[in-house]
């Protein structure tokens, strides 16, 4: 696995087998490496499948390694439709599974982070059968509540309100200079771990997003959620929220300055079963900061979901 860290592992690097299949009128891209257990990466934004670089090798030496592209992110197709007709949270854990039944898939361990981790919650409410266990790296979950509106949080939350102005996504999508420098802000702001921010890669995500309208159709997602109650939010308004059955195992980095470590203590009012481990030095991108600790969080999961 050190061996892989020291690497440069471009998108286009023959090692990674990349995949497309059709959801519904959607074209999804998806990596997918190995056999045995089915282990499914679901991302976060800034990102895409590329997410995964460090862990999609070592896992799949005995694991069946799933990696999409939501809509919209990366080799997938970026539909031009409202956001509310494609780019809901339901679009995006509906085409998961379409995935899994297009790769006959009955039961899979999801490892997801950030957007990725709202749809892996999402799929354990409304698809439960098609889930062994979860890996959730610092996910938002309704137990963070309104605490994402405090004012003193809101320096690094703002984005999120840009990203609902009409104009956002040509403003920072105008070209790759505007592309560049809006996710290197992030990149750099977000990530505790600064060496792992390799520049070859981030010039990689940069160019996957300054293609095809990537940029701008990539926060589609926060407009269509804005106008939109997803159904974890209908069923808290309601008081019927159930907490989710299967085991979770969530790594959440201490040095994240937009999914505060300490907001991880509501877990218990919306999981049955979970662990938590905090991650000192690390922030938002735990899956290049700390791959050795997904990895290791992935096997012990997989493991014991044999054992069952």
């Amino acid at each position: 696995m050190k061996d892989s860290i020291l690497k440069d592992r471009l998108p286009n690097d023959p090692v990674w087998q990349h995949h497309y299949f059709k959801s519904d009128d959607v074209t999804i891209h998806y990596v997918r490496q190995g056999t045995g257990k089915p282990v499914l990466l679901l991302h976060g934004w800034p990102g895409f499948w590329y997410d995964w670089r460090y862990v999609i090798e070592p896992l799949s030496k005995d694991a069946d390694v799933i990696a999409p592209d939501f809509r919209g992110f990366g080799e997938s197709d970026k539909p031009d439709v409202n956001p509310i007709d494609g780019y809901t949270p339901d679009h995006f854990a509906k085409d998961i599974i379409s995935l899994l039944d297009e790769l006959h898939v009955e039961k899979v361990l999801i490892v997801a982070h950030d957007i990725g981790a709202t749809i892996a919650q999402l799929i354990a409410k409304k698809y439960p059968q098609y889930v062994d266990s979860l890996v959730l790296l610092n996910p938002p979950y309704n137990g963070i509540g309104i605490r994402r509106f405090d004012p003193a949080i809101q320096g690094q939350f703002w984005y999120q309100h840009f990203h609902n102005l009409h104009w956002a996504g040509d403003l920072i999508g105008y070209n790759e200079d505007t592309v560049r420098l809006y996710l290197t802000h992030f990149y750099q702001t977000w990530t505790g771990k600064k060496e792992a921010l390799r520049p070859k890669e981030l010039d990689a995500i940069i160019q996957s997003y300054a293609k095809d309208e990537g940029m701008k159709r990539s926060i589609n997602y926060y407009k269509a959620r804005a106008q939109a109650k997803t159904q974890a939010v209908v069923q808290k308004q309601a008081g019927i929220e159930e907490k989710i059955p299967h085991t979770t195992h969530v790594l959440w980095g201490e040095a994240d300055p937009v999914i505060l470590v300490d907001w991880s203590d509501k877990l218990y009012d919306y999981f049955d079963e979970y662990t938590l481990k905090r991650l000192p030095g690390i922030g938002h991108f735990v899956s290049f900061e700390a791959p050795e600790e997904v990895v290791e969080t992935v096997k012990k999961a997989r493991n014991k979901a044999i054992d069952r």
